[in-house]
């Protein structure tokens, strides 16, 4: 970790600094892995833009999980700063002129962050997407207490749905993939996205479940099936499901989506749990509809995100972090 005393002799964070933040924040979760945005530092302020030449046409026609992926890169890079001393500030969607610009990030030191900060910070590299069948959550009602106070800042709404809502939001998870199934656009898209090995972005073979698997996870978007085993065979699925709602569906409010859903997955990973985003229910109206009727309050369902308990032995290491592509692909540093 930088020294501190540096940190505050400097007005900005250098270079060096700055690429070394992006490396770490590229962990970012993203829709398929498409890694959807660019960045920008012009010596003094970070631009955040979304790359629209990776919008998912068919699965994402309006943009709504490219932005929300960004804004997870959003929060995920402001965590990775405040944790060598830097305060973020940010202005979202900074110039209506310019919609690819979702974020201009200036910056003050701060020598103490809290501790919270830098537990999110180091949670950021062993997060992953778990695809396979969970145990129960442990202490997911402090969790939850913890995750809604650092999501509240992002003017969004986080519950947890009865384990009564399963079956329905299991029913409305296979009317999506029904749909899509026959798709044959979707399904050149998904397919383009996953499955592949040796490559920088999209969700590689290693990362995905067998049919046999995917079987016993009653609520999951339908990839390319992996060549894979049983694992975790002797487990019924007992992730509970939470749901990241807005009070309207706006590019802001889907980029403070995205800054809630890296809360709270860094939150979950610090506290020893497992989690898989899912966004395949709300790209069709029908599921919204169904999730929405499941909330306690009126709100838009943006993302569902299961959570459980991994089980503690060797097959877990198995879920290998997916690739990232380089630095200098997503990073672009200017002299003002």
């Amino acid at each position: 970790m930088t020294d501190k005393t540096s940190s505050t002799a400097l007005s900005v964070p250098d270079q060096a600094m700055v690429s070394s933040a992006i490396r770490l924040a590229s962990r970012a979760p993203s829709v398929h892995n498409t890694q959807p945005w660019r960045w920008i530092f012009d010596d003094s302020r970070l631009h955040l833009f979304r790359d629209t030449d990776r919008l998912l046409v068919t699965t994402d026609p309006r943009g709504r999980q490219q932005v929300i992926s960004c804004g997870a890169m959003l929060h995920h890079v402001r965590t990775a700063f405040a944790a060598e001393g830097w305060h973020t500030d940010t202005v979202r969607l900074p110039d209506p002129e310019r919609p690819d610009l979702l974020a201009t990030i200036t910056f003050r030191p701060w020598p103490e962050p809290p501790e919270g900060v830098r537990q999110r910070a180091r949670a950021i590299e062993t997060r992953r997407t778990d695809r396979l069948p969970m145990l129960a959550p442990d202490g997911l009602s402090e969790l939850l207490h913890t995750a809604r106070l650092l999501v509240h800042p992002h003017d969004l709404e986080l519950d947890v749905l009865e384990e009564s809502a399963g079956p329905r939001v299991a029913a409305v998870s296979d009317q999506a993939t029904s749909l899509q199934r026959y798709d044959m656009e979707y399904q050149t898209e998904l397919h383009w996205w996953a499955g592949h090995s040796d490559v920088t972005e999209g969700v590689p073979s290693h990362a995905l479940p067998s049919d046999a698997e995917s079987a016993r996870v009653s609520v999951g978007r339908n990839f390319p099936s992996a060549p894979h085993s049983a694992r975790r065979g002797d487990i019924d699925d007992r992730a509970r499901l939470l749901v990241l709602s807005t009070v309207s569906d706006s590019t802001s409010q889907w980029l403070q989506t995205g800054e809630a859903l890296s809360v709270l997955l860094l939150e979950c990973t610090a506290a020893g749990l497992a989690t898989c985003t899912l966004t395949h229910i709300t790209e069709l109206p029908a599921g919204r509809g169904v999730l929405a009727g499941l909330l306690p309050r009126p709100g838009v369902p943006q993302v569902v995100i299961r959570v459980g308990t991994a089980p503690e032995d060797a097959e877990q290491d198995m879920i290998a972090p997916t690739p990232r592509r380089p630095v200098t692909d997503i990073l672009t540093l200017r002299q003002r």
